[in-house]
């Protein structure tokens, strides 16, 4: 059992460090036999006492339980007044086995003899009180340390599926609004093969955990199943090139990271060009990063600052978004005027190797 589960099982936690520091105790009070030159027999009166004071002192931990809860005020009277009447009494039994093990059975003229010098009992129990709620109030921190960390987890993640979804209802817009032109204009095979096509590529959407990331070919993959709905629209206008090495196919990536930027392409330059036009994919590792590219050969835009100077679309803003919380300022995503003419984003993540 690690440490951290060891923690969290607090009975068996409480155990542990109770018959630890016990023993610890033991063996100080030993050295100190052997310092002051006591006899062997000694050692049995420092184990009773040892003994005697661990169980005596775990019914503190009940009462505590009990008053944790109750005024500042009265857990502090509780704390001083148990521990003054348990350390008494332990002052008791130690001199009891002081004079009864190593004195042979010596009993003092007066009772109250037994009482006297107690005051060292008292402040070792007192220290253990202190102890247990020192460490009480940590497991209370580290509890709420943990309930805020899965919260914010799960705030994290909400926002990430979020991010995701929103791409679908989007893109499937589009597609049907496609579909629907192909109906309209009674190209009814065309839209057969995309209706097909929509319906491969939503399954992979939904069997995808938008949190995890995929590896950078199985991110291809789904844009093989995108594209070829696109084409169902242009044809031979729509080119696709692709420039990936094969150390940057085993990266892991946002699933559907680059789709959006893609379909920006398209939107905004292949449908406005008559004799079509070429999009580009690049992606390679350099410096344990991943270098990720997509460029077209429209008109361009107007930018500012490596950003759209007139953002009206969603899949921008939204690869932004999705950057930012994956990654939060351990990224960058800059888009430039291509050369000779059209738009380029370029995307830097840390390099990511799936697991095989």
């Amino acid at each position: 059992m690690n440490w951290q589960a060891l923690v969290d099982n607090r009975q068996r936690f409480f155990w542990v460090l109770q018959i630890s520091g016990w023993i610890g105790y033991a063996l100080v009070n030993y050295i100190g036999s052997k310092v002051f030159e006591m006899r062997d027999i000694y050692v049995f009166v420092i184990v009773l006492n040892a003994y005697a004071g661990c169980l005596m002192t775990v019914p503190l931990r009940y009462l505590y339980r009990r008053v944790w809860n109750a005024k500042p005020w009265v857990l502090i009277f509780v704390v001083f007044s148990v521990s003054y009447i348990t350390g008494t009494l332990w002052s008791v039994v130690q001199k009891y086995n002081l004079w009864e093990i190593y004195r042979h059975g010596y009993r003092p003229d007066e009772w109250f003899y037994y009482l006297q010098q107690g005051l060292d009992s008292v402040y070792i129990v007192l220290c253990w009180s202190g102890l247990y709620f020192g460490i009480k109030y940590y497991q209370l921190l580290q509890s709420e340390r943990q309930k805020a960390l899965k919260a914010n987890t799960m705030a994290h993640e909400a926002q990430l599926k979020m991010l995701r979804y929103q791409l679908n209802p989007h893109f499937l817009f589009n597609t049907l609004n496609a579909i629907s032109t192909l109906i309209l204009v009674e190209e009814n095979k065309d839209a057969n093969q995309m209706v097909s096509r929509l319906s491969d590529f939503l399954r992979y959407t939904l069997n995808t955990d938008p949190i995890k990331k995929v590896p950078l070919e199985q991110e291809l993959h789904a844009l093989k199943l995108y594209l070829e709905i696109e084409k169902v629209r242009f044809d031979e206008r729509l080119a696709i090139e692709l420039d990936v090495t094969e150390q940057a196919k085993h990266a892991l990536v946002p699933s559907l990271i680059l789709q959006p930027l893609i379909e920006n392409s398209i939107k905004y330059a292949i449908a406005h060009m008559d004799e079509g036009g070429k999009i580009e994919i690049k992606a390679q590792v350099f410096a344990n990063e991943l270098l990720l590219e997509v460029g077209d050969n429209g008109p361009g835009a107007e930018l500012s600052d490596g950003q759209l100077t007139n953002a009206g679309g969603v899949g921008i803003a939204n690869t932004q978004d999705r950057l930012k919380t994956l990654y939060e300022n351990n990224y960058s995503f800059v888009l430039s005027n291509n050369t000779p003419s059209g738009l380029k984003a370029n995307i830097r993540v840390p390099f990511e190797k799936a697991e095989k």
